[in-house]
């Protein structure tokens, strides 16, 4: 999936918000929210509840920290994707390609994941 744009998604829009919070959780990179209140969260938005408007939320990883924050939509004023997409050009075709040229060069190649 490609990076969607820098530009932040306001939250005055609720239908465009809400479509921004529903990419937000299948992006694989970091976003970045600004509350109502003025509050900064960035990172990386892994769950979204969207029905009932009442109780819409984005449960978010902070990236500098362990602990689950969620944001219900109605607080956010903007929504951002600010990070790279961790798993862009990490397809299968590509690993296999990998697996395959190292298989031939005569050098050890094995079915573990690159560390990221």
């Amino acid at each position: 999936m490609d990076s969607p744009s820098p530009t932040p998604i306001l939250g005055t829009d609720r239908a465009m918000l809400r479509e921004a919070v529903a990419r937000a959780v299948d992006f694989r990179g970091d976003v970045t929210i600004e509350t109502n209140d003025g509050a900064t969260i960035s990172g990386y938005a892994f769950d979204a509840l969207l029905e009932p408007a009442d109780r819409a939320c984005v449960r978010v990883l902070p990236a500098d920290s362990n602990t689950r924050v969620t944001v219900p939509l109605g607080s956010i004023r903007t929504l951002a994707f600010t990070g790279k997409d961790a798993a862009s050009g990490r397809s299968w075709e590509n690993w296999l390609r990998r697996y395959a040229e190292q298989k031939l060069a005569g050098q050890a190649a094995s079915i573990e994941s690159e560390a990221l």
